[in-house]
């Protein structure tokens, strides 16, 4: 949809949160007469879908799946346990996003082993935040607990480049960060749940761009639509889908393009390829996807928290009836769980879909019916 650059930027931003423009969109939709399954692969986009009331008031034809969109839901158990033998070291610091100090571990959470047994964990809103702690505690050895997809991952990538290039030795990372299109490739290729059409991250796109995404028609001819999180935004994506799948089409459209290009973000996309290179990398849910995560370069190998680890840590566990991973693939929604609301709740999460605002538990405790 076209909309004049002329105007206020807020004018411009106002335009797709317009009720009576999501309205139309939403008029044609509930005229569509497929019955389809589409993933909202974002946990953005989940909780958008929620709190606009669009998820109310599509037809009963149309149903929504959320996918593996929340960094801190796809963790697995053994690189929480690597976090907390970490910063239950003596001179070690974890610094991590205020979600994953809540994430359960096999035994207890970061939060909890803070409280418990003292260790040394920082909630940071930015890893430069870890930088400058390690700059002012030199004999500290800092480590940044590195979760996120691409969205985030350039910050780390350049704060890690700053250490090298100040020569700070004390500054560490612990990466258990993902990638979102290998991701794709493994729920596709398992077929363990039905995916009609794909509505792809804003956030995640615009780094990496949509080009990124030309798989999806090339090899396994899956619709898809790059979307924003505003009310027009959603409903238009819906009705782009929507389209294609009426006509039999298969092309990656980008509704986002205000903030999202074919080729992403080149600044951001260098930086983190002079950091990191691509891994095999453990998801909950999931497993081992080929080439989904990141490992750093020759260059920043030195500053891997690995070399601090001098313990051991099982095999993974998940816990006893949580069924996050069924979630994260979309073969459940979160009432179907026998925990959810009873067991598992908010304030006593047991699964991690229930910790993070972006988890699709926590939205459905929260906006679902």
């Amino acid at each position: 949809m076209m909309y004049s650059s002329e105007g206020t930027h807020q004018e411009y931003l106002r335009a797709f949160s317009a009720p009576k423009t999501a309205q139309v969109f939403l008029r044609k939709i509930r005229q569509a007469k497929e019955s389809v399954r589409l993933m909202e692969v974002c946990g953005t986009h989940t909780v958008s879908f929620f709190k606009t009331g669009i998820r109310d008031a599509l037809p009963t034809t149309i149903k929504l799946i959320s996918g593996p969109g929340c960094p801190v839901c796809v963790t697995p158990v053994d690189i929480l346990d690597q976090a907390i033998g970490l910063a239950c070291r003596k001179d070690t610091v974890i610094f991590c996003f205020g979600d994953m100090l809540r994430v359960p571990a096999r035994a207890e959470s970061l939060e909890q082993v803070q409280a418990s047994r003292g260790a040394s964990v920082k909630m940071m809103y930015s890893p430069l935040e870890a930088f400058q702690f390690a700059q002012a505690n030199p004999r500290k050895n800092v480590v940044l607990f590195g979760v996120g997809f691409e969205t985030t991952i350039p910050l780390f990538a350049a704060v890690m480049t700053r250490a090298v290039e100040e020569g700070l030795h004390n500054l560490y990372l612990l990466p258990a960060f993902k990638l979102v299109p290998p991701a794709l490739h493994a729920l596709l290729r398992s077929k363990v749940c039905s995916i009609d059409g794909f509505i792809l991250p804003g956030h995640v796109s615009a780094i990496i761009g949509a080009a990124a995404y030309d798989f999806l028609e090339r090899h396994y001819h899956v619709p898809a639509v790059i979307a924003g999180f505003e009310p027009v935004d959603l409903a238009e994506g819906l009705w782009i889908l929507l389209e294609q799948i009426r006509q039999k089409q298969a092309n990656v459209r980008n509704e986002y393009s205000r903030f999202v290009t074919a080729e992403g973000n080149p600044g951001a996309l260098q930086i983190m390829r002079r950091v990191f290179v691509a891994a095999d990398a453990s998801w909950r849910g999931l497993g081992v996807i080929p080439m989904s995560g990141l490992a750093l370069t020759k260059e920043f190998a030195h500053l891997d928290a690995a070399s601090l680890i001098d313990f051991s840590v099982p095999a993974a566990e998940e816990p006893t009836r949580c069924r996050c991973g069924d979630v994260i693939k979309g073969v459940v929604t979160p009432p179907e769980c026998s925990l959810y609301k009873t067991d598992c709740s908010p304030e006593h999460p047991i699964g991690p879909c229930m910790v993070s605002s972006e988890g699709t538990c926590a939205a459905y405790y929260k906006y679902g019916k």
